[in-house]
């Protein structure tokens, strides 16, 4: 069994590289990230630099194109801002549903285009696509991408248009974030060489979502996150 990690250079996609290479060995395990037109590289950086720490073959693939007519805050050519306020606050403000960050259909497009990989680089061996997707960022339908019944319709779709070769595995998906945080200090995830913020600054913001959840879930956990953080 081979497996094609989507790596996004964040905390809960290096956990899933890390289980992957557990689980299935560091030979057969490679990791993919994606340019979407995002304000930043950083992510692009860190996936790098995850991949190289395990020794892993990575690829990068375009999305750019499809998403250049979207206005979501994490895209380059937005006229919004990226919101400082955590999901939990945004959700209690305007009600649940999707959140200012959530780029459209952006894990259907990787999936599918990570799904075109695998059938390209392991054209007749069994694959599994792995996702970090968790259940702190399907709560509330803040991304619903990150659903277990989204990941479980992609798993069936995929299969469908691969002949059975090509899976989805989605180990986090029942997992909150301080779930995963501590499966990661299981694994000796290097959580220093991750990034999680939406800025693209030299220091994580401490205040956009992700990095709220983030803070949190290593509190949580009773570890300091390693990475530095704007006072």
């Amino acid at each position: 069994m081979k497996a094609l990690v989507l790596s996004s250079g964040g905390a809960d996609s290096t956990v899933c590289v890390a289980l992957a290479v557990e689980k299935l060995g560091r030979e057969n395990v490679a990791t993919v990230s994606f340019e979407y037109g995002q304000k930043h590289d950083r992510e692009l950086i860190c996936a790098q630099k995850i991949a190289d720490f395990y020794s892993l073959k990575h690829f990068v693939l375009s999305l750019e194109n499809i998403l250049k007519f979207s206005d979501c805050s994490l895209l380059k050519n937005s006229t919004q801002a990226i919101e400082h306020k955590s999901y939990a606050d945004q959700i209690a403000e305007k009600g649940e549903g999707k959140v200012s960050t959530y780029v459209p259909f952006r894990n259907g497009l990787m999936l599918s285009s990570a799904a075109a990989l695998a059938q390209s680089i392991y054209p007749e061996e069994d694959c599994e696509i792995w996702i970090g997707a968790h259940a702190d960022d399907a709560a509330g339908q803040a991304y619903a991408d990150c659903s277990s019944e989204f990941t479980q319709a992609m798993d069936q779709a995929i299969s469908i248009g691969t002949y059975g070769l090509v899976k989805l595995a989605a180990p986090l998906v029942k997992f909150n974030k301080a779930h995963v945080i501590k499966e990661g200090l299981r694994l000796k995830v290097p959580f220093e060489l991750t990034w999680s913020c939406y800025e693209g600054h030299e220091k994580a913001c401490g205040k956009c979502g992700t990095c709220i959840d983030r803070l949190n879930a290593f509190e949580e956990n009773g570890v300091k996150d390693p990475i530095p953080y704007e006072e």
